[in-house]
């Protein structure tokens, strides 16, 4: 995944109006309702569907590290797809997304202004539209850096340009050395 899928589903876990099973033998069970047989869990997980039935029964409480990693992320993708649904539609009919990035940024624009990249640490409320936008690129399989360059023009328009009040000389904005990005909405 890439940093900005990974932003969104960060987001999307604080959708949860319930917390998602911490038990083993709790999300086992909830995998298995979700998957229908321990078989499919098996593939998911990358073990065998003995070790998913030991899961379920208790018998082996303690999976290996890098398997407990992956049962709790099946679980999260999984957990409560309709609140997440109805939060992202929310966003990109009217709410819009919040980006809270620390970042290079730099920028091509007319002469006489530099366009050297440089850090900065941004906390800016883009419009629906661009919340759709990124959305449906997520949902349409984009690359990390299409998604980029759709929260770049968003920033682009809302925090270079001020929304039209000033540099409309400024044609490109890149989002590149990304230290942490958030997303709210």
């Amino acid at each position: 995944m890439g940093e900005i899928e990974d932003a969104i589903e960060r987001a999307d876990r604080e959708a949860f109006t319930k917390d998602p099973p911490k038990t083993l033998k709790g999300q086992i069970g909830y995998l298995l309702k979700q998957m229908g047989s321990a078989k499919a869990v098996a593939a998911e997980l990358g073990v065998t569907a003995d070790s998913v039935n030991r899961y379920r029964r208790g018998a082996r409480k303690h999976p290996r590290a890098d398997v407990a990693a992956k049962i709790d992320d099946a679980v999260k993708a999984r957990w409560q797809p309709l609140v997440r649904k109805r939060r992202q539609k929310q966003a990109a009919a009217s709410g819009g997304v919040t980006v809270e990035t620390r970042a290079r940024f730099g920028y091509t624009s007319s002469a006489g202004s530099t366009d050297d990249g440089r850090f900065r640490r941004l906390t800016v409320h883009l419009p629906a539209t661009y919340a759709q936008r990124l959305f449906e690129a997520r949902d349409s399989g984009a690359s990390d850096q299409h998604m980029r360059g759709i929260i770049a023009e968003g920033f682009k328009e809302v925090y270079f340009q001020d929304s039209g009040g000033r540099a409309m000389g400024l044609s490109d904005v890149e989002i590149n050395d990304i230290d942490y990005l958030d997303l709210d909405y």
